[in-house]
């Protein structure tokens, strides 16, 4: 039996290149497991119903290497698996060296288990390197001023008169919080805050 899996990372993401590459290697829409979740852990819905049906001699068609997992360790972890435990064959499409089905003697598993450790240090590295870009991205934006969350919440004009009045033991925390419109925490958090607001 042969089966496809497809992953993007966010849900924004399309994984219809992903589909199409398996469309055309022969992979029956029924036999096609899709997450559309993170990789950075393998509690995947789809994944693991994959791996519940997967069995000794069938095969695992993926578009490439890195819809494994997000590492190296994960990636070789997941091979190991699948080609040892399961006793099922992987094909890799963007890889043709990745397809155990082939060259099962000595020098074809070494070619394919070099390869595969090649590219699975190359995916981490490349998403190593994306992160490392991002947060030196968001430094350099930080340096110019530039803010990132949500816009802080504007304080209503009675917060000054309702502040001092808490401050005298006039009023409670949370009455106030209730008459400035807000949470009894955020009236706690602008009162703790260092600012003069």
């Amino acid at each position: 039996m042969e089966y496809g899996y497809m992953r993007v990372s966010t849900k924004e993401q399309n994984e219809r290149r992903q589909f199409i590459a398996l469309q055309e290697y022969g992979i029956s829409n029924n036999r096609i497991y899709a997450d559309k979740q993170s990789g950075k852990d393998f509690e995947r819905t789809q994944y693991q119903l994959l791996m519940r049906k997967l069995k000794c001699g069938d095969t695992l068609v993926i578009k490439s290497i890195d819809r494994l997992g997000r590492n190296y360790e994960e990636i070789l972890e997941q091979w190991r698996i699948i080609t040892k435990e399961k006793r099922a064959a992987i094909v890799v499409i963007d890889m043709p060296l990745l397809d155990t089905r082939r060259n099962k003697d000595l020098t074809g598993t070494l070619i394919a288990d070099i390869v595969l450790q090649l590219l699975s240090y190359v995916a981490q590295t490349e998403r190593e390197f994306i992160h490392q870009r991002q947060a030196e991205g968001i430094a350099a934006a930080r340096q110019q001023g530039v803010k990132f969350g949500r816009k802080p919440m504007e304080r209503p004009l009675e917060y000054k008169i309702l502040k001092e009045q808490w401050r005298r033991g006039e009023i409670s925390a949370r009455r106030a919080a209730k008459q400035l419109g807000i949470t009894h925490r955020t009236f706690l958090l602008w009162v703790n805050e260092n600012t003069d607001g």
